[in-house]
């Protein structure tokens, strides 16, 4: 049975203002961010150059965020809650493997109001490499916490105003955002595919040439997927209450237009 004028009026509206996306049902999104632990200091200022993403392991294989924001960061600005956002990136589903940190040498500590360069070791031209080994799903959002322990990291060189800075890193892997999965019938209905919640449509998306399609970064919740031909001829198909799970993808019945 058809949707109703106004719900169907309601959806075009909705979709013009949104922008939908191609199905690149074979990709996950990893969001960047730096965060701090508590140190006993003004300010522990760390210039970061770069970050660098690794699924394969290979040596080769380092991808940088894309829309990076790069730069001098205090650390001591990024506690309580406080986060900076560093990037994100397209990656094919699989692994995430490792990710690497490059710092600039505009490094420095502030203490009792005087200012000390921060000297890092040599060697590290190639990066702080961080292990994460963890499998990541098409169409999931992950954030990846990059957690800076300025404490720990800024270390006495044993004379008078030297410091050197002996990054203490860790990486908190996470997803943020679940997804809904499915096809439609028929392929050739030139459909466009929306995740409805309540009177809010919160993504759309269009199937590939197989009728597959991947509704991507879903908060958790529940949902109406809602399948709308072009086809004046088809009609529109609904499937209810779909829940949708923090790091899973979720699957759905075929929708049928006929």
């Amino acid at each position: 049975m058809k949707l109703a004028a106004k719900f169907t009026l309601a959806l075009f509206i909705a979709f013009s203002f949104l922008s939908c996306s191609d199905n690149e049902g074979g990709s996950a999104k990893i969001q960047v961010s730096l965060v701090d632990a508590p140190a006993d200091y003004d300010s522990v200022f760390v210039d970061i150059q770069d970050v660098q993403v690794n699924a394969s392991g290979d040596p080769g294989g380092w991808i940088s965020l894309e829309s990076a924001t790069m730069g001098v960061y205090d650390l001591l600005q990024l506690t309580n809650g406080e986060e900076a956002f560093l990037g994100e990136v397209e990656l094919p589903e699989g692994k995430l493997a490792q990710v690497r940190l490059i710092l600039g040498t505009e490094n420095s500590l502030v203490m009792d109001g005087e200012t000390y360069a921060l000297t890092t070791p040599s060697g590290q031209e190639s990066g702080l490499k961080l292990n994460v080994h963890a499998d990541i799903l098409a169409g999931i959002t992950y954030k990846l916490v990059i957690d800076f322990d300025a404490a720990k990291s800024v270390v006495s060189a044993g004379s008078s105003g030297k410091y050197n800075l002996k990054p203490v890193i860790r990486a908190v892997f996470e997803a943020t955002t679940g997804a809904i999965e499915g096809v439609i019938s028929p392929v050739d209905s030139a459909a466009v595919i929306y995740a409805i919640q309540g009177t809010d449509t919160a993504t759309s998306t269009y199937p590939d040439e197989d009728g597959m399609f991947l509704l991507r970064a879903l908060p958790e919740g529940t949902y109406d997927v809602v399948a709308e031909p072009a086809d004046s001829t088809l009609n529109t198909a609904i499937e209810s209450g779909v829940g949708v799970v923090i790091g899973e993808v979720t699957s759905v019945d075929t929708l049928y237009m006929d």
